[in-house]
C-alpha cells in the first residue's frame, strides 16, 4: 500500500489524502476521537501516524490518561487495519493491551502505528506513544478481526 499523508494520495481507498479517507468513512473521525482532538497525520496499511494534545485528556493529577492513550493506539491501529481491509473487508478491534512508561502534562503526544501482522482474517499493530521530546509514554499492541464487508452491509 502507498502512503497517504494530507498532501499525497494513492492508498486505501485508493487516490485519497488523509482528508478525504477521513471525509469517506460514514461518521468522519467518529465523535469520540474528535472530542480528544486526534488527528490523523499519515496513513498506510503498513504505518499510521496521529497526534493528540495531552489537555483535555487529563486524569485527576494533571496527567495523560491511560485511557486517552489507549483510545490513540486502537484509532491508529483500527485506521491502520482498515486501510489493508479495503475495499472488501472491514476491520474492528479484538484485542488491545497497553504498557504506561511515563507521564505526560502537556503539549502533544504522537502514536506511531507499525504494522506487525498483515494477514487475510487478522491485522496486528504496535503502537509506540510519544511525548513532544521523542520519549515513550505508552506501548500498546492491537489486533484487529477482518471481517466480509458483506456482513455489515447485507
Amino acid at each position: 500500500m502507498a502512503l497517504m499523508t494530507d498532501q499525497t494520495s494513492a492508498s486505501a481507498p485508493a487516490d485519497m489524502s488523509v482528508d478525504e479517507y477521513i471525509a469517506s468513512m460514514p461518521q468522519g473521525m467518529g465523535s469520540l476521537n474528535e472530542r480528544m482532538g486526534i488527528e490523523l497525520v499519515e496513513v498506510s496499511a503498513e504505518r499510521v501516524v496521529g497526534t493528540m494534545p495531552v489537555e483535555g485528556n487529563t486524569q485527576p493529577y494533571g496527567l495523560l490518561h491511560g485511557g486517552a492513550s489507549v483510545v490513540l493506539a486502537e484509532t491508529l491501529g483500527s485506521v491502520g487495519s482498515a486501510a489493508h481491509a479495503h475495499p472488501d473487508r472491514l476491520s474492528v478491534g479484538v484485542d488491545i493491551n497497553a504498557t504506561h512508561h511515563r507521564s505526560a502534562t502537556s503539549g502533544t503526544v504522537t502514536g506511531v502505528a507499525t504494522a506487525v501482522h498483515l494477514g487475510r482474517s487478522t491485522a496486528t499493530y504496535e503502537v509506540v506513544i510519544s511525548d513532544e521530546d521523542g520519549r515513550r509514554v505508552c506501548t500498546s499492541r492491537i489486533t484487529c478481526a477482518l471481517i466480509p464487508r458483506e456482513k455489515f452491509t447485507g
